[in-house]
């Protein structure tokens, strides 16, 4: 994605902008902006008038036309450059994603024989197989192997992944290259719905939905635009009552520099520049309205693992209990462990090897592997023998023993919570109806995390984190990390209810994942992040998706989405004031000549009241390309009240948009009154 963000600045996308620029004059094109449309109209009755003056009897005009027609042309060029340019970006970034989305061979298995076919004619449910330095010829999961996974065509990070059978990342897209080892996967996708495909369209700016907002704010510069046109219309006789004489261009002129211009030119451009920086942030959103959405975060639902924690929770320590011994609670561990292929799975099988303890795995031969669900909190293996070895939570793991009508040693709460007060994570590890011991797992607040949280705070939003540790482990993680509230021992419906709870407050709430037992709460959310690396059903049911797989990553998101908001807001703060300053500019100057007493409004003193539209008019024009900059890369963010922030905005924003005007139209009026 550094590449893109190059490119964005290309002059091949200038080149392409200025063009398109022309293209959208296309009137079906431009009815899209009701704002816009308008000058666009004004502009052509200008330039008919100039073609053929006998017909509308302004022989002695042409000169004051010619520039009116000139400065009305450019004012619709200009806004079109802004949308053509924020395209353009977008559209950048889709054809470097187009070059990966190429046909590819494929090892399909055909009744348990590999066939060469082309990923053209691969469907959903094909089982394919991927060797070294192969590309994977289309969207699936990891059924069989561990393979590492060069996704840079995705994610422009060059350094690969690991990709693996079971778990939560076990996703991967068609388009990248395995780089070690030989994975099978199974194809999630038809030809044309991959994410690729998905990624294309959606980076491509022109294929933008307008969001609520923006829809809103459209309707009420239509409504603007439709309020002075009446007004501008019935000032022709209000002219010709009081003798002044007010000519078709001059109508039209004044029309263009009351409508709201400014911000109706540029209001596009800030809705697709915001979801493109939000994908040069290598954050997939699926529509505008999720950005936008992530701006009114008022909750944030984090999942500690991966998140606020590094996640790579590893097997530390063996801590037997009871009248057991640290030889057969490895043992056992091992055993519930030999077919886990989670990280934490295979820690204990090297923590094992760390400590010169062994097992015998001929055991396990045979045995009925147990997955782990967040049900139950446990996994395990039924040994052929008929003995069952179960490790997993705590409190999971005594209810399973009791069940089998064991007893729970007296030191085991007592050293569950001392692992626990460390910040660590206990698992139990019982057999039948006699619980072993403790697996000491072990994992890191990460640096920075508990800074960017008190950001958060000063955003007036509220963070919960979720996590299946007991009371104590998440009250320490939570402690260390900062977060507001914390829920421990959740489950996949205990996120949905606490979604649901703050929405029926009148919320909007935020949360990441990457588990297909992520997917109820990351559809009920209103922003819902999902991580490349994780599940497909993770990602279909998420508004974003994060190439980078990083979950803290939804902290930036929300800050770009608020920078959204701030960006629409602030130009539409300016350019209602650069309004309410033309005003002055114009009307007195038109009426001073009939109204003498309008000269205490004329506080401009501009030459004439030509001279005075044509300078607002060129002020006009000028000062769109001008704001073009601030709307591609967005107004400057810093974490602060909602008070507070709308009173530097409208101290900059607001008083600048009055005191700019002012200045540039005196300065345009010095020069265009000589000309005139």
């Amino acid at each position: 994605m550094d590449t893109n963000r190059k490119k964005s600045l290309s002059g091949a996308i200038v080149s392409h902008a200025i063009k398109d620029s022309f293209v959208k004059l296309n009137p079906m094109a431009m009815m899209k902006n009701p704002v816009m449309f308008v000058v666009e109209v004004g502009t052509l009755v200008v330039l008919l008038m100039i073609l053929i003056p006998g017909y509308f009897g302004t022989e002695g005009s042409i000169g004051f036309n010619v520039a009116v027609f000139v400065v009305l042309l450019f004012t619709v060029l200009f806004a079109n450059f802004a949308e053509a340019l924020a395209e353009g970006r977008g559209k950048a970034q889709a054809d470097s994603l187009k070059q990966s989305k190429k046909e590819i061979v494929a090892h399909k298995m055909v009744s348990g024989v590999l066939k060469q076919v082309p990923s053209t004619e691969l469907r959903k449910g094909d089982i394919v197989v991927v060797s070294q330095g192969e590309m994977i010829p289309g969207d699936g999961e990891v059924i069989e192997g561990l393979a590492s996974v060069d996704e840079s065509a995705i994610t422009g990070e060059s350094a690969p992944v690991i990709k693996e059978a079971g778990g939560d990342f076990n996703s991967v897209t068609g388009g990248t290259r395995v780089v070690s080892d030989k994975i099978k996967v199974k194809i999630t996708s038809d030809p044309g719905e991959s994410f690729i495909d998905r990624m294309i369209a959606l980076v491509e700016g022109a294929k933008r939905q307008k969001t609520p907002n923006e829809i809103a704010l459209n309707t009420l510069l239509t409504s603007l635009t439709l309020i002075f046109l009446i007004v501008v219309v019935t000032l022709a006789p209000i002219a010709k009552y009081l003798e002044i004489q007010l000519d078709i261009p001059v109508l039209i002129s004044l029309l263009v520099c009351l409508i709201p211009t400014t911000i109706g030119g540029l209001l596009s451009a800030i809705g697709i520049a915001g979801m493109d920086r939000v994908t040069q942030f290598n954050v997939l959103a699926m529509s505008g309205k999720a950005v936008e959405a992530a701006g009114d975060i008022n909750t944030m639902i984090l999942d500690k693992t991966g998140t606020i924690t590094f996640g790579n929770r590893m097997a530390s320590e063996f801590t037997p209990v009871g009248s057991a011994n640290i030889a057969a609670l490895g043992e056992w561990a091992a055993l519930s462990s030999i077919k886990d292929e989670t990280p934490e799975g295979r820690s204990v099988i090297e923590l094992m090897k760390k400590q010169g303890l062994s097992y015998k795995s001929a055991l396990a031969e045979g045995g009925s592997f147990i997955e782990f669900k967040a049900e139950t909190r446990m996994s395990g293996i039924d040994l052929v023998d008929g003995r069952k070895v179960r490790k997993g939570a705590v409190d999971s793991v005594k209810q399973w023993v009791m069940s089998q009508g064991g007893s729970i040693p007296a030191d085991l709460d007592a050293k569950s919570d001392a692992i626990a007060s460390q910040g660590g994570t206990p698992l139990a590890v019982a057999v039948d109806d006699q619980v072993y011991g403790l697996i000491y797992l072990k994992d890191t607040v990460k640096p920075g995390m508990k800074e960017r949280f008190e950001q958060l705070r000063k955003m007036g939003i509220k963070t919960i984190m979720c996590t299946g540790d007991n009371p104590l482990t998440a009250a320490t993680i939570a402690r260390e990390a900062g977060v507001d509230e914390f829920i421990a021992e959740s489950k996949p419906e205990d996120k949905i209810a606490v979604i649901r709870k703050e929405q029926a407050l009148g919320k909007l709430v935020a949360m990441t994942g990457d588990g297909t037992n992520d997917a109820p709460a990351l559809a009920q959310a209103d922003v819902g992040l999902a991580m490349n690396s994780g599940t497909t059903a993770a990602k279909e049911a998420a508004n974003m998706v994060d190439l980078d797989s990083d979950p803290s990553k939804i902290i930036e998101v929300v800050a770009i989405g608020k920078q959204l908001l701030m960006t629409r807001g602030a130009l539409t703060t300016f350019s209602i004031a650069n309004d309410v300053a033309k005003y002055f500019a114009i009307i007195p100057a038109m009426f001073t000549l009939a109204i003498p007493q309008m000269e205490a409004l004329n506080i401009m003193r501009l030459g004439s009241p030509l001279s005075a539209i044509l300078s607002a008019l060129v002020f006009n024009a000028i000062i769109i390309p001008l704001l073009i900059p601030l709307a591609m890369r967005g107004v400057a963010y810093k974490p602060m009240s909602s008070t507070k922030l709308l009173q530097r905005n409208l101290f900059i924003y607001g008083l600048g948009g009055i005191v700019v005007p002012f200045v540039g139209i005196k300065l345009i009026d010095l020069i265009v009154h000589v000309w005139i």
